[in-house]
């Protein structure tokens, strides 16, 4: 089971690729909102969930993707499907 740091670690690295605001990734918390904080634009935030299933080989359905707007909702999400596994 990874820890919540190891999560948020691995979440930075996919997202760091797509990132339009360096200030709001380098202080990225569990709060930081991928399109306010971060300047991912909706586009990419596809790419963020495809590369978060590739990471931890998950199925994120449409219902889950659209909630996943910051790091704490994505953390919860990948929990949620790791748990199903």
């Amino acid at each position: 089971m990874r820890t919540n740091e190891q999560m948020i670690s691995d979440l930075k690295e996919i997202v760091k690729p797509y990132i339009q605001n360096q200030h709001g990734f380098d202080s990225l918390t569990e709060e930081t909102d991928f399109i306010n904080d971060l300047k991912i634009n909706s586009a990419n935030l596809v790419d963020v969930v495809l590369d978060i299933e590739d990471k931890f080989d998950i199925e994120i359905d449409n219902d889950s993707m659209d909630k996943m707007l910051n790091v704490k909702a994505a953390l919860e999400i990948i929990e949620t499907k790791l748990s199903e596994k």
